[in-house]
């Protein structure tokens, strides 16, 4: 399993609600990828204008191979490509042996 983070810091406050409803259509797509362990949306209470999105994946190419090149991401695309512009990182992480995995 790989945990991908997308960090994004929009550039205003009344984008937020805009963001999130598009994130939870995004995030029902993605969890209908058999790749997609799971994902999470979490807002900044410092700056809540910035978001962490969280995605485990079975592997990155279950990510890059099978999710992108999938049927279900061009719409996908269709609801997060306004916010491409504020996400300054996305990459892939492995957990470490003696982690857990965190419960809601």
């Amino acid at each position: 399993m790989i945990i991908e983070y997308l960090r994004y810091q929009l550039q205003n406050p009344a984008t937020c609600e805009e963001f999130e409803q598009a994130y939870l259509a995004a995030m029902k797509i993605l969890r209908r990828s058999p790749h997609c362990l799971g994902v999470e949306m979490a807002q900044c209470l410092d700056a809540p204008t910035d978001y962490i999105v969280r995605i485990s994946w079975d592997s990155v190419a279950g990510h890059i191979e099978g999710f992108r090149k999938s049927a279900d991401f061009p719409a996908f695309l269709a609801l997060v490509r306004t916010y491409i512009p504020y996400m300054p990182e996305m990459r892939h992480y492995q957990l470490k042996p003696g982690s857990e995995t965190l419960a809601a």
